[in-house]
């Protein structure tokens, strides 16, 4: 990596990625700046959870590369690169069950060093961060037995205790209701950290992003700020959908007005 990526937390560079011959990714190329918070939207099906899926290397891409501060993730232990980026999927299927506490301490594993950690300091990073995503009283609650969206506020608190530099998220807000989704958004924003999340709904990814990364057929669409982006003409291109767009009086931000057909 150059000299000049030195301020480039995340560097995806020419990924490519193919599922029984039928690619996927086509061959993407991305920065993420450090500090920034950049949303990753397109339709469904457009390559989006997949990319992700081969930055933190649950996917091993066909071509390309991607770099975390200059440091190839591919030649990272999961150790270092738990380190690194703390991951939150889509999908989460858990296979056993645990408490939320337990569940949430998944999350500090990287940070463990045997017969060496304050198990109480260790307590108090999971309660905290519990108490951040407003999961407070639920540390002894069957992890199964949550609702979607109690579920998903736990493993957000679970990549928050990672303490990692860069979190990536895959639609973080899914199965919230519209009070948590805000929440969680809020919480993101709020750490001093990189943050690269696909996000589904326009108008939070306009009031949240820095940065908007659009997706269309497994390649990059477009980049930029989400005054740029979220335009008439561009989201009639990807999602098919009329719009009118005004400025939030209270953000500042593009405001996505759907205007659907109802001659039916």
């Amino acid at each position: 990596m150059s000299e000049n990526t030195l301020n480039v937390k995340l560097n995806v560079s020419d990924l490519k990625y193919s599922i029984n011959s039928k690619v996927i990714v086509d061959g993407v190329s991305l920065d993420v700046e450090e500090g920034t918070f950049v949303g990753l939207v397109g339709p469904n099906g457009c390559g989006k959870s997949t990319l992700l899926k081969n930055i933190y290397k649950v996917y091993t891409p066909s071509r390309g590369a991607v770099y975390i501060d200059g440091k190839s993730v591919f030649e990272m232990t999961n150790k270092e690169s738990a380190l690194e980026m703390s991951v939150m999927q889509q999908e989460n299927n858990v296979e056993f069950d645990m408490n939320v506490f337990d569940m949430v301490m998944l999350g500090r594993f990287a940070h463990q060093k045997m017969f060496h950690n304050d198990m109480h300091a260790e307590g108090e990073i999971v309660r905290a961060a519990l108490r951040e995503v407003g999961m407070e009283g639920y540390e002894e609650r069957s992890f199964l037995s949550l609702s979607g969206g109690e579920k998903q506020r736990t493993l957000v608190a679970r990549a928050l205790v990672q303490q990692a530099q860069l979190i990536i998220l895959d639609e973080p807000t899914n199965h919230l209701d519209i009070g948590y989704q805000y929440q969680i958004m809020n919480i993101l924003k709020s750490q001093d950290v990189t943050v690269f999340s696909s996000v589904h709904d326009l108008n939070i990814a306009a009031c949240y992003c820095d940065k908007i990364i659009l997706m269309k057929k497994g390649r990059i669409y477009d980049v930029g700020t989400p005054e740029e982006m979220f335009v008439p003409s561009k989201i009639k291109d990807l999602f098919g959908v009329d719009t009118q767009i005004s400025i939030n009086s209270v953000t500042g931000k593009p405001n996505v007005i759907f205007m659907p057909d109802v001659r039916f």
